[in-house]
C-alpha cells in the first residue's frame, strides 16, 4: 500500500487577484501577502509567519492499522522542559517529535481506493452525509484542509 508512511507539505491553495485557484510553494506561501493582517503591526506579522512555518511544517502520517495522524512541529523557541511539562500535563501529545492531534483520523479501502474518515457529520436534504472523504487525487496529493501533501 503506497499511502502508508509520511506525508509532506507541498503546497497550500488560495485564490488569485482573477479568483482563480493557485497551488503555493512553502516558499512562496512564507513570501506572499498577507491581506487580513495588519502588516504595520509587527507582532501580528510575527504571529502569522509562525503559523505559516507551522502549517509548512506539518506533516500526515498513515499507519497499516487504520489510522491517520496529523501531525505538526514543535513551535519555535519552544524548550526541551516546555514540551516534557506540557506533554505531563496533557496539552500536547507528541509523535515523532512533532505535536500530535488527540484523535487520529481511521482509512479505510474502498473498491482499492484509499478513503479517509474526517468526522465531520451532517445532512444534505435530509439524507446523512458520509464522514469518509477520498483525500488522494489524481495527481497523487493528499488533499487536507486546501493543503496538499506528497508522499515522503
Amino acid at each position: 500500500m503506497d499511502f502508508i508512511g509520511y506525508w509532506k507539505f507541498h503546497s497550500i491553495g488560495t485564490f488569485d487577484d482573477n479568483n482563480v485557484l493557485v497551488y503555493l510553494s512553502a516558499e512562496e506561501y512564507l513570501n506572499s501577502d498577507m491581506p487580513y493582517i495588519d502588516t504595520s503591526d509587527e507582532e501580528a506579522v510575527a504571529d502569522e509567519m509562525k503559523e505559516r512555518k507551522m502549517c509548512i511544517g506539518s506533516k500526515i502520517k498513515i499507519t497499516e492499522d487504520g489510522k491517520v495522524y496529523m501531525l505538526a512541529p514543535l513551535p519555535e523557541g519552544v524548550t526541551d522542559e516546555q514540551v516534557d511539562e506540557a506533554v505531563k500535563g496533557g496539552l500536547i501529545n507528541l509523535m515523532d517529535g512533532m505535536v500530535c492531534a488527540d484523535q487520529a483520523n481511521t482509512w479505510e479501502l474502498r473498491d482499492g481506493e484509499f478513503w479517509c474518515d474526517m468526522g465531520i457529520e451532517g445532512e444534505i436534504l435530509g439524507e446523512k452525509v458520509d464522514s469518509f472523504i477520498k483525500p488522494i487525487d489524481n495527481d497523487g496529493f493528499f488533499n487536507l484542509m486546501n493543503m496538499r501533501f506528497v508522499k515522503e
